[in-house]
Parts: structure tokens; C-alpha cells; sequence
């Protein structure tokens, strides 16, 4: 399958959410984020207005995570996040579903949780994308979250924070990619480390993938396209 440069970078969510970088760290992933051009900087939250000036006058959006990694914070505490990550400047929030509800199946709580981060986003202008957390569920809730989904408007479905025992996998990406209405897009996470697992993912319709190997994956990219002028 044919592609450019462009069309790979903008695939790539560059994943800075690791507990132990510094913020010496987060600065430099944000300018390698910008450098490579990607979609965008997914940074802890405490740096996301930081992020958000680093990448000013870019292409590269500055997002971060709502209810990380466990999912398990009270929904008017995901609210609150979801609104402070907006002031910060985020233009792309990744929530995590309430997991132990999705497990005990209480989707009256799941929907309600999901909506109300939606609609906050959505009224900023901003997106929304909707960690299932895939590793811990069976086929019939990520089928059912993928209704949700649809139900309360959110923009992506995501596998994983990519903190579970389990990240992406290609039956759950193709699970989700057809249980969704073609609108609301699909993200991996965890495990898409090199440009050959991207192009999979790519095939089988996943619009995202969270990457730490963002360096690597590109320049692997560049050099089989035959483009030195690309950034390096």
C-alpha cells in the first residue's frame, strides 16, 4: 500500500507518559514531536500547558490523559481534569472508561461517564478518545463500549493506556474497526513500536497508534521513501 511521509507522521500519537521522565524529558519529546511532525504530543497532564507552547504555531496538537491509567476516579473528578486540560491547551484528551464497571457490565455508569467528559470537550472544540483497556475485557464489552462510543459522540476508540498486562492486539483492532460507525476513528496502544506493526495496524483501518519508538519508526519511513530533506 502506497503512502507518504505525512500520511505515517500524522498516524502517531508520541507518547510522553511515563512516570519517571523528567521534565527535561517531556521538553525534549515535545521537540521531537514537533520535529517529526506527528499528530501529536500525548504528555502527563501537570506539563500540558508546557506542551502546548512548545508546540504553538505547529501542526502537532498538544493532548494529554484524563482518568490515567486506572479509570477509576469519580466522573465529576474526570470533568474537572478534562476542563483543566482545556485551559491548558490540550486539543486531544484520552480518557480511560471506568474499567470495574465496564467488567461488571453497569452501562447506565459507563455511558454517563463517558458523555459528560464528551460533551465538555466537544463544547471547547476538542476530541475525545475513549480507552477501552482491551487486556482486562472480553469481546462482548468492547463490543459495547464500541456502541457507546457511538452513542455519546466520542471521536476515537483506543485499545489501552498501554499501562495494562496487555496493549494492542490486531483481532481487537479489528473487532473495534467493525463494530464502529466508519466516523469514529480507531487508536492503538501498546505494542506498535516499529513502521512494519504501523503499516499493519494502517491496513486493517487504525487511524492512531500511541508510540514511544516515534524516532525509529520515522526515520525507517524516510529512508525507504528516499527523503533526506525530511526532519531528522
Amino acid at each position: 500500500m502506497a503512502y507518504t511521509y505525512l500520511q505515517i507522521a500524522k498516524m502517531i500519537d508520541h507518547s510522553l507518559l511515563n512516570q519517571v521522565l523528567t521534565d527535561q524529558e517531556l521538553e525534549a519529546g515535545c521537540r521531537l514531536a514537533r520535529d517529526y511532525d506527528v499528530a501529536s504530543a500525548c504528555i502527563k497532564p501537570y506539563y500540558l500547558k508546557r506542551c502546548a507552547e512548545l508546540l504553538a504555531g505547529s501542526t502537532v496538537a498538544a493532548s494529554t490523559v484524563i482518568g490515567f491509567p486506572h479509570g477509576g476516579n469519580t466522573t465529576s473528578i474526570k470533568l474537572a481534569e478534562a476542563e483543566q486540560a482545556l485551559r491548558d491547551g490540550g486539543a486531544e484528551l484520552d480518557m480511560v472508561v471506568n474499567i470495574g464497571k465496564v467488567i461488571g457490565e453497569d452501562w447506565a455508569f459507563v455511558q454517563k461517564d463517558i458523555q459528560v467528559v464528551v460533551d465538555a470537550v466537544h463544547q471547547a472544540g476538542a476530541i475525545v478518545k475513549v480507552i477501552f483497556e482491551n487486556c482486562f475485557l472480553q469481546d462482548k464489552h468492547k463490543i459495547r463500549l464500541c456502541e457507546i462510543c457511538a452513542e455519546t459522540g466520542a471521536d476515537f476508540a483506543k485499545t489501552s493506556t498501554g499501562y495494562g498486562s496487555g496493549g494492542a492486539t490486531i483481532e481487537d483492532l479489528k473487532l473495534m474497526r467493525g463494530h464502529l460507525p466508519p466516523h469514529i476513528r480507531v487508536k492503538a496502544a501498546g505494542g506498535v513500536r516499529t513502521l512494519d506493526a504501523l503499516l499493519e495496524v494502517r491496513a486493517i483501518g487504525v487511524a492512531r497508534a500511541g508510540a514511544t519508538q516515534t524516532a525509529k519508526m520515522l526515520d525507517e519511513c524516510k529512508r525507504r521513501l528516499e527523503l533526506s530533506d525530511m526532519p531528522a
